[in-house]
């Protein structure tokens, strides 16, 4: 029923609707989780804010309708078609040959066709900068980071937090947890929670969550265990005010306005020098960051961006040594 349900809605979201209006397919989660799909959608409602334009969009319920959402899309002249998420990419492979004259975009992924960009992130480099927060925030020498699904590419997330703790403090210990091996570690905060509050028992006093939504019972459990936070994607510091240390913010709402103003075929990188990463700062967590945090900080991110620091990219190097 669900699945049935899901399809009604996808026709009624393209149904009637005007040719070349863009198109965007959140991935499991949804556009309000907060994190990651929600980045996507602040995206295309800037992109809609700007230029008065509609947008078409659906948000996938299970793994089959990635594909089909492509695919609809596509017959009923959506352009583009932006893909949130890297376990659309084969979705996007297949669907973008289809439509060779149908521009498309992915997040999280490469699909090396002609009619497709591809939005990569350097999130080690982020990940550093709030590594390098963590460790200095710390009291107990330990912090932590839990994790969504066990894949490289939340392995660039952990190995970037690493160095940048062991920057800051050479002597700190990094204690790391994935939620799971399956998409559904994504959505899971009961789990996050667990691992958390696990990490809590042996000292760990701030804690990173790069995991969806699984993210939120890991901040939840961090508010109710009596230490620090760091968010991801979004930025959550707003969750819980006074214990989010601050975000790792991952901005896939540049890529999407990008894409829906036009795409440029090949593969765009967006690290701390495009601006497409970075840590939060506001009101919720300006007390937590002192100023000798902020220089540290600042200092690393300007010596990243020129080259001086580097940092390891697991991906790259698969290893964080």
């Amino acid at each position: 029923m669900r699945r049935a349900a899901g399809l009604v809605l996808l026709a009624a979201a393209v149904a009637g609707s005007a040719l070349a209006q863009p198109a965007v397919i959140y991935e499991l989660g949804g556009k309000a989780d907060r994190s990651f799909n929600q980045a996507a959608f602040e995206g295309a409602e800037r992109w809609r804010q700007a230029t008065g334009g509609r947008y078409l969009e659906f948000e996938v319920a299970q793994s089959a309708q990635r594909e089909q959402a492509a695919r609809r899309f596509a017959e009923r002249g959506a352009a583009p078609v932006v893909a949130i998420g890297f376990p659309q990419a084969a979705a996007i492979t297949t669907v973008a040959r289809e439509f060779p004259k149908t521009p498309f975009a992915i997040v999280d992924a490469v699909v090396d066709l002609p009619n497709v960009q591809s939005f990569v992130y350097r999130e080690h480099e982020g990940s550093f900068l709030v590594g390098l927060l963590a460790a200095m925030a710390s009291k107990s020498g330990k912090v932590g980071f839990v994790g969504g699904m066990d894949i490289p590419l939340v392995r660039r997330f952990l190995c970037g937090y690493e160095q940048g703790a062991r920057h800051a403090n050479p002597k700190v210990v990094v204690l790391s947890a994935m939620s799971g091996s399956t998409p559904a570690a994504w959505t899971d905060p009961a789990r996050g929670a667990e691992l958390t509050k696990t990490q809590i028992a042996q000292g760990v006093d701030v804690v990173f969550a790069a995991a969806g939504t699984t993210g939120l019972g890991i901040m939840q459990a961090a508010r109710d265990g009596g230490i620090l936070a760091i968010g991801v994607d979004s930025n959550q510091n707003h969750l819980h005010p006074g214990t989010m240390l601050t975000s790792m913010v991952k901005r896939v709402d540049l890529a999407v306005e990008q894409a829906f103003r036009s795409v440029k075929p090949g593969i765009t990188a967006l690290g701390l020098k495009e601006g497409g990463v970075d840590y939060a700062v506001d009101q919720h967590n300006d007390k937590l960051l002192t100023p000798a945090m902020r220089r540290a900080a600042e200092t690393a991110r300007a010596d990243i961006v020129a080259g001086r620091l580097k940092v390891i990219d697991y991906t790259v190097a698969n290893s964080c040594r």
